[in-house]
């Protein structure tokens, strides 16, 4: 089995009231149960949108610094993910399909590197 991330940047998400993302969460929370149902489900969970307790650590300078807020420049931030650990590509894409399906954005697929070791 190979472990896929299935993610979506937030941007993707778009602008929907309160009521029309209270009525995916039960659509989003039924595919992540069928994962689990299904033995492929790792993790999942989305991201909270305030940014004021993201930090980053960098070390490049070969001195640990923290700093406050997301490291890159950008205008796509990470919104939320899963992780299944599935057979093959093609049954990552089907449950990234369900997962856009029931979310209403989009969402991507990327296998996971051999583990080091």
């Amino acid at each position: 089995m190979t472990e896929y991330l299935i993610y979506f940047n937030q941007q993707w998400v778009g602008e929907h009231s309160p009521e029309w993302f209270a009525g995916r969460a039960p659509l989003a929370m039924a595919v992540v149960n069928d994962m689990e149902a299904a033995g492929v489900y790792v993790f999942a969970g989305g991201l909270e949108e305030d940014q004021s307790d993201v930090v980053s650590a960098d070390a490049t300078s070969g001195t640990l610094v923290f700093t406050d807020g997301p490291y890159a420049e950008t205008t796509e931030q990470l919104g939320g993910f899963a992780v299944v650990d599935v057979p093959d590509l093609e049954t990552a894409r089907m449950w990234a399909g369900r997962m856009a399906e029931a979310c209403g954005w989009p969402q991507e697929v990327r296998r996971f590197g051999p583990r080091p070791g």
